[in-house]
């Protein structure tokens, strides 16, 4: 089949790309600190922790708490951030505006739509179902759907294939440097998400850049033309 008859294909991260979630990843996190007797943490410390999957925002936790989080079990804090996180993950995370605009209008100029994140592939799936989401995108590859995560390309290859696309005729739409990472080894289009969490710097590698999400239907099909 000719590369221009395939679907294209737009793939999203979700934390600081789809949906502003820092307000509730920060409120897990200053519980699960304060339940173990620790100091608190403001959501604008955790906000820089975001991005690599729990188990790493939990270690950076521990990390920030210092020596009196030493004798903590990692693997039981990551636990206990899960099962106050999952049931409360949409208490007060909201889409960025225009995200419902930009994925209709996608949707509408034929393209296919899905999600790389290094959330849990349950856990995501709940957050896009309570966000009003549901069905819209073909599939989501979460960080426990593949044997590697991002920024390892097999996480994006993975999602690629289950949505049935192709590298060739893929956008990747990230705010992180693990978005742009997985992009370049899967050799697949990126934009990077200025509106996100990510620093300035996390843009290098990006094919393109976007101030709001408003603008990635336009940008995706300059990218890669219908």
């Amino acid at each position: 089949m000719p590369s221009e008859t395939l679907p294209r294909l737009a793939i999203f991260d979700m934390d600081g790309t789809l949906l502003d979630s820092l307000p509730d990843l920060a409120a897990s996190a200053d519980r699960l600190l304060k339940g173990y007797g620790l100091p608190g943490i403001a959501p604008e410390l955790v906000r820089a922790m975001v991005g690599d999957g729990v188990a790493a925002l939990v270690r950076r936790l521990l990390a920030h708490a210092g020596p009196e989080a030493s004798a903590i079990d990692t693997h039981q804090a990551v636990e206990r951030y899960m099962a106050d996180y999952t049931p409360r993950s949409t208490e007060q995370s909201r889409l960025f505006p225009g995200t419902d605009y930009a994925l209709n209008t996608l949707r509408a100029q034929g393209w296919r739509l899905a999600i790389c994140t290094n959330k849990p592939v349950a856990a995501a799936t709940r957050i896009i179902d309570a966000l009003g989401l549901a069905g819209i995108f073909d599939t989501i590859g979460g960080g426990d759907s593949f044997p590697a995560r991002k920024p390892n390309p097999i996480h994006l290859l993975g999602t690629i294939q289950q949505a049935h696309g192709t590298p060739m005729r893929a956008v990747m739409v990230g705010d992180h440097h693990n978005d742009i990472a997985a992009a370049e080894g899967a050799g697949v289009r990126a934009i990077f998400a200025r509106w996100g969490y990510g620093r300035p710097d996390m843009e290098a590698g990006a094919t393109a850049g976007g101030d709001s999400i408003t603008e990635i239907p336009h940008l995706a099909d300059q990218l890669i033309p219908a």
